[in-house]
């Protein structure tokens, strides 16, 4: 589908993909894969074919089968192959053209964990399993989807005695587990790949650390490689959460103000905007310190992001894929806004001939915090 140092794969079919034959590759025409941090990724297939080929009587039946379609689609950039997108058929929409003779068919999926939510599992038991075993269970269930549970234990293991309570699944499989992340302060989500038919299901907190991808280069004339890249800076939802600790002897609720940085979280920006809002944070004093200080610190890294860039590039310029939930360097946009970034939002746009990226880029503040970022 594309051309030069590019190449698409598509596999699709129930629960094992498979390469799909050479005439649905042949009408695919726009590939847009979404992934970002904080919510599902997600993906549209849009194909274009004769009304009368046998094309159109595949495309159908596959709509037929409907979200128990599995779909994987895998770039290949440069000899390294990227899997984009892995996930389930939600959606199928068939417009016909009388005047060209040609209909376009748009199949919508989202990520592994649309299948977390088919069934719904209340009053299953989990007698002395603390959350992060809970979820490594419930993650068991999905490994024939090729899912490998990472399961991070949180800062305080609380292990529920069995004489004093019992844990019982609550909801369906996704909602129970995004809601034993929240009690934590952590986050969940599904990312796939490294390998297709492979996805790593992450449960643990959100980390914003580790080896930045190439910078971003704008106006550097030669060495410029994006397309489009826009700054703005916004301190208004800047909060400073307050939980409450209860003093064991007294009995008295004491308040904490808890800041945005932690060792997972470090500060990308010198100059951080001045906090406006202090929320208190209810239904913390029946927690540890340990727990009351994890959800403070969730809280406050979600309000944290003053300084947002969006932009556009187009991979072959760039030479590689820019990935989500990961760092970045920005070079070439001032003193101000040059540095690291946490990158929120990618959505990849292919049609044939051309591969673009749409980013979202976010951080804490003003003025890098690093004097050079990697080429």
């Amino acid at each position: 589908m594309l051309k030069g140092n590019i190449h698409l794969t598509l596999l699709m079919g129930p629960v094992v993909p498979v390469p799909v034959p050479k005439p649905v590759v042949d009408a695919l025409t726009k590939v847009e894969v979404t992934a970002a941090a904080g919510e599902p990724g997600g993906f549209q297939l849009t194909f274009t074919f004769s009304a009368k080929g046998p094309l159109s009587t595949l495309l159908m039946l596959l709509g037929q089968v409907g979200p128990f379609i599995r779909t994987v689609v895998v770039a290949t950039v440069n000899g390294v192959p990227h899997v984009l997108a892995d996930g389930m058929v939600v959606n199928h929409q068939l417009s016909p053209n009388v005047q060209t003779g040609l209909s376009t068919f748009v199949v919508t999926g989202s990520d592994l964990t649309s299948v977390m939510s088919y069934f719904d599992f209340t009053g299953i038991p989990y007698p002395c399993m603390p959350a992060e075993a809970r979820v490594a269970l419930i993650l068991a269930k999905y490994a024939v989807l090729g899912i490998v549970p990472l399961v991070i234990p949180s800062l305080f293991m609380d292990v529920p005695i069995p004489v004093s309570r019992i844990p019982v699944h609550q909801g369906k499989d996704l909602d129970y587990i995004n809601e034993l992340a929240r009690e934590v302060g952590y986050v969940f989500y599904i990312e796939p790949g490294p390998a297709p038919g492979m996805n790593i299901a992450y449960w643990g907190p959100e980390i914003k650390v580790g080896i930045p991808q190439p910078a971003l280069n704008i106006n550097m004339d030669a060495h410029t490689n994006v397309e489009t890249l826009n700054f703005s800076f916004d301190g208004s939802h800047k909060a400073i959460p307050i939980v409450f600790i209860q003093n064991e002897e007294t009995r008295a609720p004491i308040p904490i103000p808890i800041p945005d940085i932690s060792p997972l979280n470090p500060p990308l920006g010198i100059i951080p905007p001045i906090p406006v809002n202090f929320p208190v944070m209810h239904n913390t004093a029946h927690l540890n310190p340990i727990q009351a200080v994890a959800l403070g610190l969730a809280e406050a890294s979600r309000t944290s992001d003053a300084v947002t860039g969006t932009g556009s590039l187009d991979v072959v310029r760039y030479g590689r894929i820019l990935k989500a939930r990961g760092l970045v360097g920005v070079r070439g946009a001032g003193e101000a806004f040059d540095g690291l970034y946490f990158v929120k939002k990618v959505t990849h746009k292919i049609e044939k001939g051309k591969y673009k990226q749409d980013f979202t880029l976010t951080r804490n503040g003003l003025l890098s915090t690093v004097p050079l970022v990697p080429s």
